[in-house]
């Protein structure tokens, strides 16, 4: 399997070597190169997570879709690091599922606590569902008291990336924010016609 240099892919084995507490397993996953034996460490019961994390990543990243549902479970995982190495597979893994599993998770109230990666993804994707799903986000997260900043403003700079005249008027409605305002004007200023 190609990964094996990819810097995020050395990035996850350097911060789950000490989650694995020397198993012998860790070395067999990380240098496998049969993707049959990284698909079924993700339907073994009692696989520690660390283990499933580095099979659904490998397999995400070389396109084998049978890591697909490991890889949305890891983007709503309340971990960060574990959130990035999800984004960075399912991106790699061009899974149609994608872009309707990351906008489920980045509009789920519930888990707005964990939506920052879904919203990347979302972003990064250019999906058909991206734009709607930033926006509707975006929109609760408008509301007086709301807490999750750092999404709102990830949905911000999501919308200007993607540049759609369907954003302006979430995007108008957070020129007064505070913490959104300077990014939100930024990205009205992407828009077609500015």
């Amino acid at each position: 399997m190609d990964d094996v240099m990819d810097e995020e892919f050395r990035s996850l084995v350097d911060r789950l070597e000490p989650e694995a507490a020397g198993s012998p397993q860790y070395a067999l996953l990380v240098g496998a190169e049969d993707p049959e034996q990284l698909a079924r460490v993700l339907v073994e019961p009692r696989r520690p997570l660390w283990a499933r994390e580095i099979a659904a990543f490998r397999l995400g990243c070389a396109g084998d879709r049978r890591a697909f549902e490991a890889l949305v479970l890891l983007l709503n995982h309340r971990d960060p690091e574990r959130c990035v190495s999800a984004a960075h597979a399912l991106a790699r893994l061009d899974d149609p599922r994608t872009p309707r599993a990351a906008a489920a998770l980045a509009t789920n109230a519930l888990r707005t606590a964990y939506a920052l990666h879904p919203v990347r993804l979302l972003t990064d994707l250019r999906a058909p569902e991206s734009v709607p799903a930033l926006v509707a986000t975006l929109q609760r997260l408008l509301a007086p008291g709301e807490p999750h900043w750092r999404v709102a403003l990830a949905c911000v700079e999501g919308l200007g990336r993607l540049a759609d005249e369907q954003a302006r008027p979430v995007l108008m409605a957070a020129l007064p924010h505070p913490r959104l305002g300077t990014a939100a004007a930024e990205a009205l200023s992407r828009l077609p016609g500015e």
